[in-house]
């Protein structure tokens, strides 16, 4: 548009749209009455909440658009997804309202939303007329400035708490989960329950000790899910973390609130736990690099537990690079508190050579299967092919019941004395999983571990001499408002079997699906960690993907 082609702007006088539209200014070309109506329709709409009315307001099909600072929904039923989970706007009042008409049914509205709670939104939208009603067929939001984003930080500065001047990870930030002890605060656990209630800790955990020491500096303490006991990223106390690489997605979790920080450009690198999958499902649901590493490689203390015969410690990164250099420093010999007594963590390349596990394979949805099919293609084409051979994984169904119920009796072992003593305290699906933990009796847990040895001994045979490799989960991140069940049930079943055997396992951000991007799993032998990461690394270049994205 040129100021030729468009009359001058329309201001609107400040006053609180629901209870009346703001009075048209006289020396402009008012907004016609029918359009200036919707408007005013839509801001009680907005401002009550009512999803019937707001859903009836945008144009059906799906070429309607939705933006704002966390991107972009395309379509009538993604944008009403979103909004079902969004809740209400704080009260605001229409400080002004500028009108553009592109054709005698279309026109930009732009209008200046005042909180009452303080600072200033604005609201871009694009009107037609359709059979006879004025309907959004484009918009875009941009919020009032906010503190921090919630959902994301628990506590965040700039820094949060600054690191050693120098060393190999200066200038680099850390997004630690709320989990891990930092002198002066409290452990939150993703409850305010237990947050209000837990004391201040005495000492750093190690883990968080040591990247300091490097030179990286916290950038905050972020969000996890409740007790860690998830692998969504929800949290019904504190929201749901924004997926930094799908709108109106999961993040996964429960290191949701790191793997969003780092997705987000908040923080370079996630500090982080695994027992079930806690890294590798965000790490490939928001493209990212996540290394869980060997069992018992970083020390634990300083960590709230879930289960530990399977917690783990690792990081999220945007690139193999960084990744590579938070690996070198924390799990190499320079006698750092986290490695001191640790052997192996370096190690020799690890040979060329990928197993295809059939079974978790199976697990996979058709057009994940499909990307990394041709993902193998490539790579046997590729300048350096390596070779690729199908093994049996063994029946995932026995491992992941055996590897639940012992999960679950060690989870109830840690907090089932403070749930009993705070019953509603924590939301209905981790309670429920606790409340089935509760029932697990001591032979049920030692049946399981009986079956979960042979278990770990298939998994670590099998990458005695060649290294794994699977898509991380069963497809892309699911929509916030999608039914997670069955992809739940099918993404424990693959990321377990690392978990069991104590193996490292490293995600790698080399598919996308449907625009949204899958990692791709590697599982190497127990004490490789470093030298996974380098073949993540090479294996990522031979894709053409490149050690960065």
């Amino acid at each position: 548009m040129t100021d030729a082609m468009t009359p001058p702007t329309e201001t609107a006088a400040a006053g609180s749209v629901p209870t009346g539209p703001a009075p048209e200014a006289s020396d402009t070309a008012p907004i016609p009455a029918d359009l200036r109506a919707a408007f005013d329709a839509y801001e009680r709409a907005i401002v009550a909440n009512d999803l019937d009315a707001l859903d009836a307001f945008f144009a059906p099909g799906p070429d309607t658009l939705r933006g704002d600072p966390a991107g972009l929904l395309v379509g009538h039923d993604a944008i009403s997804g979103f909004r079902s989970l969004r809740g209400g706007v704080p009260p605001r009042d229409i400080a002004e309202v500028h009108y553009r008409p592109l054709s005698p049914d279309a026109a930009l509205l732009m209008s200046v939303s005042r909180f009452h709670g303080g600072g200033r939104g604005l609201q871009t939208q694009v009107w037609q007329r359709l059979d006879g009603r004025w309907l959004i067929t484009a918009a875009h939001v941009a919020p009032r400035t906010p503190p921090l984003d919630r959902t994301i930080w628990r506590s965040v500065g700039d820094p949060f708490q600054q690191g050693a001047w120098e060393g190999p990870l200066a200038g680099l930030t850390v997004a630690v989960k709320d989990l891990f002890a930092i002198a002066g605060f409290r452990i939150g656990a993703g409850n305010p329950t237990y947050l209000e209630q837990a004391r201040p800790e005495k000492a750093t955990a190690p883990a968080v000790a040591d990247l300091l020491r490097a030179g990286a500096s916290l950038r905050g303490i972020a969000r996890t899910d409740e007790f860690a006991y998830s692998i969504a990223g929800d949290n019904v106390h504190y929201g749901t973390p924004p997926n930094g690489a799908v709108v109106g997605a999961l993040p996964g979790g429960s290191s949701s609130g790191p793997a969003s920080a780092v997705a987000l450009g908040h923080a370079d690198i996630g500090l982080a736990t695994d027992t079930a999958g806690s890294i590798r499902v965000p790490a490939s649901y928001q493209g990212l690099w996540g290394l869980r590493t060997t069992h018992d490689l970083v020390p634990r203390q300083g960590m709230l537990p879930l289960a530990q015969s399977f917690d783990t410690i690792g990081w999220l990164t945007r690139d193999g690079e960084t990744l590579q250099r938070v690996a070198d420093w924390c799990l190499s010999y320079d006698g750092s508190s986290s490695t001191e007594n640790v052997q192996g963590a370096s190690g020799e390349d690890l040979p060329w050579r990928f197993l295809v596990p059939e079974e978790i394979l199976a697990c996979v949805e058709p057009a994940t299967r499909e990307a990394f099919s041709r993902l193998l293609a490539g790579l046997s084409a590729s300048d350096d092919p390596p070779p690729f051979r199908a093994v049996s994984s063994g029946d995932l169904d026995a491992a992941f019941t055996a590897f639940r119920t012992v999960q679950g009796a060690e989870a109830w072992r840690n907090d089932g004395e403070w749930l009993r003593a705070h019953p509603g305290a924590v939301g209905p699906a981790v309670a429920e999983r606790f409340e089935i933990a509760s029932r697990i009796t001591a032979a049920d847990e030692a049946a399981a571990r009986e079956h979960l040895e042979p278990i770990a001994a298939h998994f670590a045979e099998l990458v005695d001499g060649a290294v794994m490799i699977f898509p991380t989960v069963p497809g892309p991140a699911p929509q916030r408002t999608a039914d997670v069940d069955a992809v739940r049930a099918a993404t424990l079943r693959m990321t377990a079997p690392a978990a069991i055997a104590g193996l490292p396992a490293v995600s790698v951000p080399l598919l996308t699906v449907d625009g949204a991007p899958v990692g791709v799993c590697l599982v190497s032998r127990a004490g490789t960690d470093i030298a996974l990461v380098r073949l993540a690394r090479r294996l990522a270049e031979a894709a053409g993907a490149g050690v960065a994205r």
